[in-house]
């Protein structure tokens, strides 16, 4: 059979596989440690995204979008259970999730999706530069429901060995490039195969020591930090242009966000604070959605979401009712965001920062760490041991005037809702969730 003829049969499988009945495609992409500054959609003016730019412009663009905690291990935990990831004990990079836990990738195979994984994992425990994940890695990705890897333990840029299935393999070229390149493949063959897909792509970039290829960094006017975007932008639109292409892109829910606020040569776009604080430029991220068949027309919301609505905004899509398998899940569902019905968001998100050690988990208190409980309009700041702070987000989005003194009110009620989840929070970390 020719070629031409191959890809005719490919692009009808694909678009027959886009029927109004047809269970929706997932592919779910997420940066390593790109700012919410970091798109030119949010003013970037360093260099152009213009595929990120394009997706903002025919999706839906979250301006307050969160990483559920503002460093990456955390917060992919998050993303693949729903919960806020102290409830797992997963409380800074390099902590392992919990083989317990219940993931995106669980739910979406038990309805007949095929699933993998593609890129950078960092929930196994294992610190340092990324490295193969041996196949008898107790929490590799197909332990936690994913068929098919391509991935890595940390961070990576060019030329990374990685791990495929569990087999080593060195490959050639920019991180980026390369597992959009495998999630492709994976699609295709997905597709190929009448089935549903769940691809999670989570990029290597722009995580220190900061290797772009030679043409990206003068593309960048000599930055290997954005040169790496570059390529992140690139990889992008491939993956945008490649489902279009094949016909799946009507009826795929494609997601975007980044795993943590903006490190050093990053950009917050003017919020307050970066990488490992709880401060808006250590969390607030972008975030942006595409699926044509469900969001037919672009919008913008200042709705606030977070990695943690990812598990259960699924669980609705695959038409799962009832209690999560591990409850209880932090997140909300977006459905009725992405349908134009929810207006606000109906409980806060909370964010709690520490890193406790081992033996002193059991004697936790919520007055540890710092932490923050944030609303649709205001934000409870708390810093460790001292004094509540309360910023006004909508008038003050760089979080410059403490309105603790003049709001009594406003402080108490949510200081009491921050303590009562942080009591639920620490229930979870003993291990009373797992039936």
């Amino acid at each position: 059979m020719s070629y031409r003829i191959e890809r005719a049969l490919l692009v009808f499988l694909l678009a027959s596989t886009a029927g109004a009945n047809a269970p929706p495609n997932l592919v779910l992409c997420m940066t390593d440690d790109q700012g919410w500054g970091d798109v030119s959609y949010n003013g970037l003016t360093a260099i152009k995204t213009p595929h990120l730019d394009a997706m903002a412009a025919a999706g839906l663009r979250f301006d307050r979008f969160y990483a559920a905690a503002p460093v990456c291990s955390p917060t992919r935990g998050s993303f693949l259970t729903g919960r806020h990831p102290n409830r797992f004990g997963c409380f800074l990079y390099g902590y392992p999730i919990r083989p317990q836990e219940h993931t995106i990738a669980q739910a979406a195979k038990s309805r007949g999706y095929a699933t993998g994984h593609f890129g950078k994992w960092h929930l196994n425990g294992v610190s340092g530069p990324g490295r193969p994940i041996p196949a008898d890695d107790p929490l590799h990705p197909g332990r936690l429901g994913f068929d098919t890897w391509l991935s890595v333990s940390n961070f990576f840029d060019l030329n990374p060995a990685m791990s495929r299935n569990g087999e080593t393999v060195q490959l050639t070229g920019d991180g980026s490039d390369l597992v959009v390149d495998e999630a492709l493949r994976f699609i295709a063959a997905a597709a190929g195969a009448k089935k549903p897909f769940l691809a999670v792509v989570w990029f290597g970039n722009p995580h220190s020591p900061h290797r772009a290829l030679p043409a990206d960094r003068a593309a960048a006017g000599g930055s290997d930090y954005y040169g790496e975007i570059l390529a992140i932008d690139r990889a992008m639109g491939r993956l945008r242009a490649e489902l279009r292409r094949l016909g799946a892109a009507e009826n795929t829910c494609l997601f975007f966000c980044s795993d943590n606020g903006a490190t050093g040569p990053g950009s917050t776009g003017g919020l307050r604070g970066k990488k490992g604080s709880v401060w808006e430029g250590g969390l607030r991220v972008p975030g942006l959605l595409e699926w044509p068949a469900r969001l037919p027309a672009p919008r913008t919301t200042a709705v606030p979401a977070c990695t943690s609505d990812l598990y259960p905004t699924i669980r609705e899509i695959l038409g799962m009712t009832g209690p999560a398998p591990v409850e209880p899940i932090d997140g909300i569902s977006l459905l009725p965001l992405l349908d134009g019905t929810m207006r606000e968001r109906p409980r806060p998100i909370g964010f709690w920062h520490f890193a406790p050690k081992r033996k002193d988990e059991d004697r936790l208190a919520p007055g540890a760490g710092h932490a923050a409980w944030t609303d649709n309009r205001y934000k409870l700041y708390r810093p460790g041991s001292g004094a509540p702070e309360l910023y006004d987000l909508v008038d003050d989005p760089g979080e410059q005037r403490n309105l603790a003194s003049a709001q009594p009110d406003v402080v108490r009620t949510m200081e009491a809702q921050l303590e009562a989840w942080q009591d639920s929070v620490l229930k979870s970390l003993r291990g009373e969730d797992y039936r």
